[in-house]
């Protein structure tokens, strides 16, 4: 195939434009003001495009015609397409601006397979995880031009735009003729090597992944076969449904069944039937390196968020990563910021930073922090799982530096709302309660080190009723059932309408939370000291401090609901305290010894009046 002939041309020219950013690169003076902000310096909005605002109804289709099972669109129902997209995205930036948003992560948008799944089970690919065409902008969402709109847009009120893009798999296309029900097990490389398929000239490829001599075009091009586990065939009617075209060759997937998530079947399984790329191969790197360059070249865009990051191999990400930020700077973009997804649904601060110290990512979603949250604030743990967390940070490349870049979350599209596990937790807390403790816990995010990200609907009093499609609530007035007949908090509307109330006692919050955090350089790229902790639900204090600017700020939480009042330490010279949230003891009980009164589910913050 001639797409397999001409790759290796296409990379050295990539290569090449990488090395000439990094040694020459632009100059300072080109860039934009805001482009210059560090990735510690941003508030960022996580949003699908599909359930935020429909500014465009006649996309509502993608240019589809038939029912729901060929144009994906059922704003009724909570797993196909409802019609928000980029106009209405665009047509919302002042209202993202006035909550103190600085970037904004945009769901992918690239084209998707409209529907997929066996019958009566079927869904639309609403979400963006489903690509098809990497190329293209889902007529769903709208067009390319549409989304450059909308990308300067944002710049022009200095929002960045953060593209979550996917590496690891394609949509379902692919079938396995063992499997007429699309239902494979993983077959592992021990059973079924990948010498199965028939050597070319009594070779076979080395399937490891340590060592130059395996990651290289030489042993991959002895692999000519994609049947050494199935037998994999593309439907006629998709032949050519992928872009680019080589993407629609099995020879560049693994082909070896549904991933058990467990052993080599992470990276090598296909998730949940999704098409698993081998993304081992040289091949496959150079590939999208390409595709996403080009996105970056096209469109200024500023960061990546990596969908499925940890199913991929380590050594693809040592190449990809070093090549967008080259490319970036290329484009004028000194501060592109990559962050993975490597989720976990526990405390392992070692997963996490494995990825920055094996895989290179330069930073990834701060998984570990969401559940020290919910251990604490919707849960009943003391305040000490907080101390384990941050004294992990050691364990990150670049240690405390690298912990300041990771996006900070307590909700998300795929595990549900923290008010969610809150009301879970506490079935019989009030609605003061449960407000309370959502905005203590998006208080943590905010002023503890890391990026904080909102999620779309948090600021709205959203409660999901679990994960995955249960949690992707409309901002528009929704159709969905399931969605209208909850009780948000902090409000008697329901999402039957829609949801953009700048009164709102949460979106008000986020906003001061916001504004605090961007007057204060140490609330964002200052080093953090745990000063005060406990066994059991109570007090957490933590400072915030600036070497530059000799800057503390001290913020104390109470987990507890009664009043609790501790003698903490703080720095030997300061001398007293101003209030910036809650009330502050004006002066030091002694020198190096400061008094704090916090009520139940409050938090106060606190700057050393003696600060430069």
């Amino acid at each position: 195939m001639s797409s397999r002939d001409s790759w290796l041309g296409r990379a050295i020219a990539s290569v090449a434009l990488a090395l000439w950013a990094i040694f020459i690169g632009p100059p300072l003076a080109a860039q934009d003001r805001f482009r210059n902000r560090p990735p510690e310096d941003e508030i960022v909005y996580f949003v699908l495009p599909d359930r935020f605002e429909n500014g465009d109804s006649t996309n509502d289709t993608g240019g589809l015609k038939g029912d729901r099972l060929k144009t994906g669109f059922d704003p009724a129902h909570k797993g196909f397409y409802h019609g928000g997209d980029l106009k209405g995205l665009t047509s919302r930036l002042d209202y993202l601006q006035a909550l103190g948003i600085t970037a904004i992560w945009l769901g992918p948008i690239f084209k998707n397979k409209p529907v997929q799944g066996p019958k009566d089970q079927e869904s639309a690919g609403y979400h963006g995880y489903w690509i098809t065409d990497f190329s293209a902008v889902d007529r769903h969402f709208g067009t390319n031009e549409e989304f450059k709109a909308f990308v300067d847009a944002a710049h022009l009120k200095g929002i960045k735009v953060y593209m979550d893009i996917i590496t690891n798999h394609t949509a379902d296309v692919i079938r396995y003729r063992e499997c007429p029900n699309n239902d494979c097990v993983y077959r592992p490389r021990g059973q079924y090597p990948y010498s199965t398929a028939g050597a070319v000239g009594g070779k076979r490829i080395n399937p490891g992944f340590l060592g130059d001599h395996i990651q290289t075009e030489a042993n991959f091009k002895n692999l000519k076969r994609a049947d050494f586990a199935y037998r994999p065939y593309v439907p006629a009617a998709e032949a050519k449904v992928k872009v680019p075209q080589w993407l629609n060759d099995p020879i560049w997937y693994h082909n070896r069944g549904n991933s058990s998530f467990r052993g080599e079947s992470i990276t090598h399984g296909d998730f949940a039937g999704l098409d698993d790329l081998m993304t081992e191969n040289p091949r496959v790197v150079a590939g999208f390196i390409e595709i996403y360059a080009a996105w970056i070249d096209r469109f200024g865009v500023d960061g990546f968020r990596i969908d499925t990051a940890k199913h991929v191999n380590p050594e693809f990400w040592q190449a990809f990563v070093p090549a967008m930020l080259a490319r970036a700077r290329a484009r004028g973009i000194p501060n592109f910021h990559i962050f993975g997804e490597v989720f976990t649904e526990e405390l392992d601060v070692a997963l996490l930073a494995r990825a920055t110290k094996v895989d290179k990512l330069p930073s990834v979603l701060d998984f570990a922090f969401r559940v020290a949250a919910l251990q604490t604030v919707a849960g009943e743990s003391g305040t000490e799982v907080f101390v384990r967390l941050f004294n992990a940070d050691a364990l990150y490349e670049d240690g405390s530096r690298t912990s300041r870049q990771l996006p900070t979350f307590i909700s998300n599209h795929d595990v549900g709302r923290f008010s969610q596990f809150v009301k879970r937790a506490f079935p019989q807390a009030s609605d003061e309660e449960v407000l309370k403790r959502v905005m203590l816990a998006h208080a943590m995010m905010f002023t503890m080190r890391g990026v904080p990200v909102i999620y779309s609907g948090d600021e709205q009093g959203f409660v999901s009723d679990g994960g995955d499609q249960d949690a992707r609530e409309d901002m528009f007035a929704s159709r969905v059932a399931i969605y209208n007949d909850n009780r948000l908090i902090g409000t008697r509307a329901s999402t039957a309408a829609a949801n953009f109330d700048r009164q709102h006692p949460l979106f008000q919050g986020f906003a001061d939370l916001a504004k605090l955090r961007g007057a204060h350089s140490a609330l964002r790229t200052g080093g953090q000291v745990v000063r005060h902790f406990g066994e059991t639900p109570g007090l957490f204090a933590i400072s915030r401090l600036n070497p530059g600017s000799n800057e503390e700020i001290l913020i104390v939480f109470n987990t507890s609901k009664q009043p609790q009042e501790a003698i903490i330490e703080v720095d030997y010279d300061e001398r007293g305290f101003s209030s910036l949230h809650g009330n502050c003891e004006a002066k030091v009980a002694a020198p190096g010894s400061y008094r704090v009164r916090v009520p139940g589910l409050e938090f106060v913050i606190c700057k050393a009046v003696d600060a430069s």
